[in-house]
């Protein structure tokens, strides 16, 4: 009846009801198997409640709205292969079923299967070309200042503590404590008395936690009451005398953007400054999407990392996961933010993935201001392992390689030329600045550099730019995640929960572009030309073909 209803009134059918028959649904309870124990009462079908956690996410529905519509809409019973008579479930399930969702790596599993069974119907395939990019995705936090942070982390301690076990604050809690934290703190930039409040919100913290401690038999510190601890230790410190102390830049230096908490409930959230346009608290989200002409794009991974953490740093874990879903591209393009020598390589031989995009340029001062000799400018020969230079000196030593403290950067080679090489040289000055010092030159490792050679030639040519052209479409796909999917704010705290919300984000986005698609379609057509642009046409006027060429 369910059926025979929902044909009849949606006879074009809905992006629900695609699910259902062009997938036969996207998950069965088996798949979920391992997420249950054995025995206790049966719950609701997982496969049930995941697909209506991705058409909540499609549709931008909240939970009382998707609830609701599982009871009142007949394409999402259709969908869910409910009876017209069934009453659903309550809408807090939606949030329980999330909490064990963001367990583990369930989420990502929740991926895998989704793209298996988007894999056997034949909407999507192995070894095409896919591309990368990232976004910033806002925490659900408040912009707090150093002080405002700290004194809402005594606060939110002191709220943990008082539903656990309110009676350790009786004797520490008096007046002056239900003054400052009976409320949210709101400072401002410029509070009055500020050196002050930050002693007293120190010396508040301090005798919090040492209470606490000091109770440990009876209580075990909460999330809360650990994150006050580490922000403490992040903003103050103890002088010689013993004394509490506010930390500066210049006094004692303070914790790096990658580890320092910007609020006590979301302690995973970082602050990061990309230049002098984009700051923000929170996380950074990596979209990879299929790129072929003669099919739809497909989502085929989605990476939610640290504000802090540097793009490059995200494609091993990519590739990781897409050889893991058997869905690696042949030719994977990003931009500069993901390239790096050692990533190249690695994905080359690990993974038979050619990954195209711009390599950084040669680091010297001398390639950066185009002038005087440049690394590329020296001769080097790696059987005898020597640098010659543009003037015929030879290197006297050869060393490394070296590794380095970063994943992404390659392990360097140094060779080294003597001060008697380089001081009677007349073309010192165009070599190096030093006038103590001789020249050394760094690269990398002799099929590192035949790699960078090679790639950056290839750079410089029309057809590696005519086919890395095509990565640019991407920005598409972060807009529509971003202004259609509401995934530039997190609708939870926590990075667990962030990722999960971009991983239902991506399935709803796949089934929306599959469904939007007849069967029968083999390409889309492409958009006619407006009337002036066939006025121009007849007129033998010629025109841009693409806003891309409007300064040419």
């Amino acid at each position: 009846m369910t059926a025979q209803i929902a044909r009849a009134s949606n006879p074009a059918g809905t992006t629900a009801m695609w699910v259902r028959d062009r997938l036969d649904g996207l998950w069965c309870d088996e798949d979920f198997a391992g997420w249950y124990p054995r025995d206790g009462r049966p719950g609701l079908s997982p496969a049930q409640l995941a697909t209506v956690c991705v058409l909540q996410f499609l549709l931008g529905l909240s939970d009382r709205q998707a609830a609701e519509a599982v009871r009142c809409r007949i394409d999402f019973k259709y969908a869910l292969t409910m009876e017209l008579d069934d009453p659903g479930f309550h809408h807090s399930v939606l949030a329980d079923f999330r909490e064990r969702l963001a367990q583990d790596d369930r989420a990502d599993r929740l991926l895998d299967l989704a793209l298996a069974r988007l894999k056997e119907a034949g909407l999507v395939r192995e070894r095409t070309a896919q591309r990368t990019d990232s976004t910033h995705v806002l925490a659900t936090v408040r912009d707090l200042t150093r002080l405002e942070l700290v004194t809402e982390a005594v606060r939110a301690a002191l709220e943990e503590v008082a539903r656990t076990a309110g009676h350790l604050l009786i004797g520490l809690v008096d007046e002056d404590w239900g003054r400052r934290y009976g409320r949210p703190v709101r400072l401002g930039k410029n509070p009055t008395r500020p050196k002050t409040r930050i002693l007293a919100a120190g010396n508040d913290a301090c005798r919090l936690l040492g209470h606490l401690h000091r109770d440990v038999v009876s209580y075990r510190p909460g999330p809360q009451a650990e994150a006050l601890r580490q922000i403490v230790v992040q903003h103050y410190y103890r002088d010689a005398a013993g004394r509490l102390s506010w930390r500066t830049a210049d006094d004692n230096g303070l914790p790096p953007s990658s580890s320092a908490i910007v609020s006590p409930y979301d302690t995973t959230a970082r602050y990061v400054r990309h230049g002098h346009i984009i700051r923000w608290k929170g996380f950074a989200a990596h979209l990879t999407e299929t790129c072929a002409s003669d099919s739809v794009n497909v989502i085929t991974d989605v990476a939610t990392t640290s504000a802090a953490t540097n793009d490059s740093q995200a494609l091993p874990g990519i590739h990781s996961r897409l050889a893991r879903r058997g869905l690696l591209p042949a030719e994977h393009l990003v931009d500069g933010g993901y390239t790096s020598l050692v990533h190249l390589e690695r994905a080359a031989r690990e993974h038979q993935v050619t990954v195209t995009g711009p390599l950084p340029g040669n680091p010297t001062r001398q390639h950066r201001r185009n002038e005087g000799f440049d690394r590329d400018d020296f001769h080097i020969d790696f059987e005898r392992r020597q640098v010659t230079c543009p003037q015929g000196q030879v290197s006297a030593g050869w060393h490394g390689p070296y590794p380095t403290s970063s994943p992404t950067a390659a392990p360097l080679i140094v060779a080294r030329f003597t001060k008697s090489q380089c001081q009677p040289c007349p073309d010192r000055p165009r070599c190096t600045s030093s006038r103590e010092s001789a020249r050394n030159v760094g690269f990398p490792p002799r099929e590192l550099r035949d790699l960078q050679v090679r790639v950056r030639t290839e750079q410089q040519t029309s057809e590696w730019k005519a086919r890395y052209a095509v990565r640019s479409g991407v920005e598409g796909t972060i807009n529509e995640f971003a202004h259609g999917h509401g995934m530039r704010h997190c609708r939870y705290r926590g990075q667990p929960k962030a990722h999960l919300q971009h991983v239902l984000t991506a399935i709803a986005v796949n089934i929306e572009r599959l469904s939007a698609r007849s069967a029968t379609e083999e390409t889309s057509s492409p958009r006619p030309p407006t009337a002036f642009q066939t006025f121009l046409d007849q007129q033998a006027i010629p025109r841009s073909k693409s806003w891309r060429t409007l300064g040419t």
